[in-house]
């Protein structure tokens, strides 16, 4: 079978384009194409199957490749013909077709059936174009300048068949020998017409009279005006949040259906949860924080329904059961350990009733065959967790480090731990049962789930236990300071081993899509930024005001002359401790502080080594409280200039986060304060954009190719300038929150939101809209006058008429996505807002730890009972045109 390539794309001098062929697993097939006339690069290509998956790319002088189509082209051909001239396009990530063409698509055509297509034998051409609908009544059509086209008639049409999830394809015969001119149109087939023609300039294509050749003109990015692309709105709540009649003093998977139910009868399209892994560290509620799950695969046992498990209650616990179910079910907040120890009291109770009834399971047998991999670790790091009481790995007596044969024990029947593990394996099924079966009820309305994926890991995972490689375990992620906290956040979070994570083509973080993919449409990555940059922090650092930017290019020592900077170790990477400091941190406590340190007998003090980092400190304090003084000695660990790193047997330098708010800053000459403001300019703003575009760019594509979820990114915070190109490159999502404003603004206009964004006006890290409207009168005045357009004096509370104007202002914009806490939909009805209004913030990063307890006040029952409510809300969405 011969195929002939065209595809037009310009290089500059030196460079050609190469074709790749290849199937997953198996080695590509390069072919060198050649620049022919009208700048179209063409090849020859001798193939021998039905089906070809392909992609361009451009070479250099020396054959290294500068870039790469990042999707894939797929054909197939029909068996009565034997050649095939292929014009072909450039396939953009960030085409519509790519992105739109999602898990979100198939629910909305969930009752989808591929259409067949007829290719006779005197077909001349193939039209074929990637054009993903979300309306059902709408269809793709084509028409052109030749009479075979219908010479641009609206009433000569040629139809094309649905194939595929957005694949349309038409064959026809054009026997005039021309240049032919052509556009696709949408097709309504209620009101059997053409309703819009694709904007641009005609498409274009030639004549083709060889007989017995089929010319395949394989179009991309269907050119869709802003109304005929997908937009839609949803509501965020975590899972734990939600209140229904049937829970055990916390949201369960089962709830979801109920929430499903509300969000049909509104018209939302989308509801969106916070990460739902298992967090099981010590089963206090420090466990309550969902971003440090003990397994990225487990699924949280807090979720599980007790009254939905394949087998009941012993009868003898019942009554206890509905006891401690109204007790937990009457509380205003989650009470987390009460909870946790009640579910698992019950869980095991009922495993160790039906153990033998269990085993049997053909099911749950297939489930642990096909989840072995994690599910194996996951159970017997559960039990070593629970008997040596912590999960930290280091300090159990066996199995410190993780033995893959010795491992498997756990799951033989001669082990004494074997009804443990079995345990928790069969609590995973349940839980994987139990969301399956939302998930599918959810679809079924046509509604979707978008998930959250952390951007870290737990220290003391599963993950970490068993492929400790992967990690960089002696660093700690985090993020620099922002509005949340002045001092940065430490997340106690191993970072990434990138270069690992590479040489096995990013294994790790494809099974972790993969596995999110059996529930979630969409996903939103938790800081994005940390695939650009992670903020790394040493393991001697409390504070995240003690990180720096990694990878990053770093400062070397030459610089230090080059910008006339008098550069001493001790002075400038060492905390700067004199007498005038010592009393503006400690006053009249100097003379205790001063028990901590070494007089250096020239007007400056060190501290001691034993309490040299602020982890020592830390330790020491731990055992030994001290109040206030405990804290300003930690925070005085950070009064430095530079951060130091090791690498390659060469000391680099990084400045510190707010290096000119530093007391040790203000302590130098003029001169060496302005030359060391610009050089940490330099290190923030200039020199680092190429390096984090790079390594993004590395990593990205290839984990984001692994997936059909529409992927979002959570792109707050400091956020260099190569995030949103790289974003835009890559079709993510970006995120747009109204009072987090990238921009030196103070408020985000959602109306000017661009389509590949999601608007909202908090999220779960902020306070709600009504708690902020309290917190600083300047500011809501300005954002009464200036945002929201209304004259005279702010009212001291918010509204719900004021906050139905926030979420309009949402909901009638470009944006893709529209998503409300649920606290902002209760916020325009005075008849549901809550009454307690701070028991509706959700997390405090500025809280660490925080308690994350949450919980409707209103259950899921009666809300989808407030008929007017739900109708208000349902004819916004319908009215803004997102569903």
């Amino acid at each position: 079978m011969k195929l002939y390539f065209n595809v037009g794309y310009v290089v500059n001098a030196g460079e050609n384009l190469e074709l790749v062929i290849g199937e997953e697993g198996s080695a590509n097939q390069i072919h060198t194409m050649f620049c022919g006339e009208n700048g179209l690069w063409r090849c020859e290509v001798d193939y021998f199957s039905k089906a070809i998956s392909y992609h361009y790319r451009v070479a250099g002088v020396k054959g290294n490749t500068l870039r790469d189509e990042l999707v894939k082209h797929h054909l197939n051909f029909p068996h009565n013909y034997k050649e095939f001239i292929i014009f072909d396009e450039w396939n953009n990530k960030n085409f519509p077709e790519n992105y739109l063409n999602n898990k979100i698509l198939y629910n909305k055509l969930h009752d989808f059936i591929p259409e067949k297509l007829t290719i006779l034998k005197r077909h001349t051409h193939l039209f074929r174009i990637e054009a993903p609908i979300y309306n059902p009544d709408w269809r793709i059509v084509l028409f052109g300048s030749t009479a075979s086209l219908g010479e641009w008639s609206y009433e000569r049409v040629i139809h094309l068949s649905q194939t595929n999830f957005g694949v349309w394809e038409a064959s026809v015969e054009i026997p005039e020998n021309e240049f032919i001119q052509f556009k696709y149109c949408i097709y309504d087939v209620i009101e059997n017409r053409v309703i819009d023609v694709e904007t641009g300039e005609n498409r274009f294509t030639i004549a083709n009279p060889i007989q017995d050749v089929l010319q395949i003109v394989s179009n991309h990015y269907f050119r869709f005006k802003g109304y005929q692309m997908y937009h839609d709105a949803g509501v965020a709540v975590p899972v734990f949040s939600l209140r229904s009649e049937d829970g055990f003093g916390v949201g369960e998977f089962a709830d979801i259906k109920k929430l499903a139910d509300w969000t049909k009868e509104t018209h939302l399209g989308i509801i969106q949860i916070l990460p739902i892994n298992d967090t099981t560290a010590n089963y206090s509620w420090t466990d309550s924080y969902p971003y440090a799950a003990v397994s990225v695969y487990a699924l949280h046992p807090q979720y599980i329904s007790l009254e939905k498990l394949d087998f009941p209650l012993p009868k003898e616990l019942v009554e206890l059961y509905g006891v401690e179910k109204k007790e937990l079910n009457d509380l205003e907040l989650i009470d987390y350990e009460k909870m946790i120890s009640g579910k698992w009291k019950y869980l095991k109770a009922i495993f160790t009733a039906e153990k033998d009834k269990i085993y049997k399971d053909r099911n749950f047998k297939k489930f642990i065959k096909d989840n072995e991999h994690w599910l194996v670790p996951y159970a017997a790091f559960c039990v070593l967790r629970d008997k040596y009481s912590t999960p930290n790995f280091n300090e159990w007596k066996t199995h410190k480090k993780y033995i893959a044969g010795k491992i498997a024990q756990f799951f033989t029947t001669k082990t004494k731990d074997y009804d443990t593990s079995m345990l928790h394996a069969w609590v995973q099924y349940q839980l994987h049962c139990q969301l399956k079966d939302a998930v599918e009820y959810t679809h079924s309305l046509g509604v979707s789930l978008k998930g959250d994926l952390p951007i870290g890991i737990y220290r003391y995972s599963v993950e970490a236990w068993t492929e400790p490689q992967l990690f960089g375990m002696d660093f700690q992620a985090g993020a620099p300071p922002d509005q949340f906290t002045e001092l940065g956040q430490n997340w106690e979070f191993p970072t990434y081993n990138w270069e690992a994570m590479k040489a096995d083509d990013y294994r790790w973080w494809k099974n972790r899509f993969k596995a999110l993919e059996q529930y979630f449409d969409a996903m939103r990555i938790d800081h994005i930024l940390g695939f650009f940059r992670i903020w790394r922090m040493p393991i001697s650092a409390v504070q995240g005001i003690l990180g720096y930017f990694y990878p990053a290019v770093p400062i070397v020592l030459e610089e230090f002359k080059a910008w006339q900077i008098p550069f001493s170790f001790e002075r400038y990477c060492k905390p700067f401790i004199n007498s005038k400091i010592l009393w503006d941190y400690f006053g009249e406590e100097s003379e205790k502080a001063l028990e901590f340190m070494s007089n250096n007998e020239d007007g400056t003090y060190s501290f001691k080594k034993e309490f040299d980092t602020q982890r020592k400190l830390a330790d020491y304090f731990r055992k030994k409280p001290h109040g206030a003084l405990e804290e300003q000695l930690i925070s005085l660990c950070a009064n430095v200039l530079f951060l130091t790193e090791e690498r390659k047997g060469e000391t680099v330098y990084h400045p510190r986060f707010n290096v000119y708010h530093t007391e040790s800053y203000k302590s130098l000459p003029e001169s060496v304060q302005k030359s060391i403001y610009e050089l940490y300019h330099d290190y923030f703003f200039r020199r680092q954009d190429h390096l984090w575009s790079e390594k993004a760019m590395e990593k990205l594509p290839v984990i984001l190719n692994a997936t059909k979820m529409l992927i979002c990114g959570e792109d707050l915070g400091m956020v260099p300038a190569c995030v949103p190109v790289v974003m835009d490159e890559l079709a993510i999502i970006a995120l747009k929150v109204q009072r987090m404003p990238s921009e030196n603004i103070p408020f985000y206009n959602p109306k000017y939101a661009p389509y590949m964004n999601v608007v909202t006006a908090s999220s779960h890290d902020s306070s709600t809209l009504r708690q902020w409207w309290r917190e600083d009168r300047i500011l809501t005045q300005r954002y009464f006058n200036q945002q929201l357009i209304q004259y005279g004096k702010a009212p001291v509370e918010l509204s719900p008429d004021l906050a139905e104007i926030i979420m309009k202002q949402h909901l009638y914009n470009e944006a893709m996505l529209a998503i409300f806490p649920i606290q902002e939909f209760l916020a325009t009805d005075a008849e549901l807002t809550n009454k307690k209004i701070d028991n509706e913030r959700i997390n405090n990063p500025a809280v660490f730890p925080h308690y994350w307890r949450y919980r409707m006040h209103i259950k899921l029952e009666d809300l989808k009972g407030k008929h007017s409510f739900n109708e208000k809300i349902a004819f916004w969405v319908k009215d803004s045109g997102r569903m």
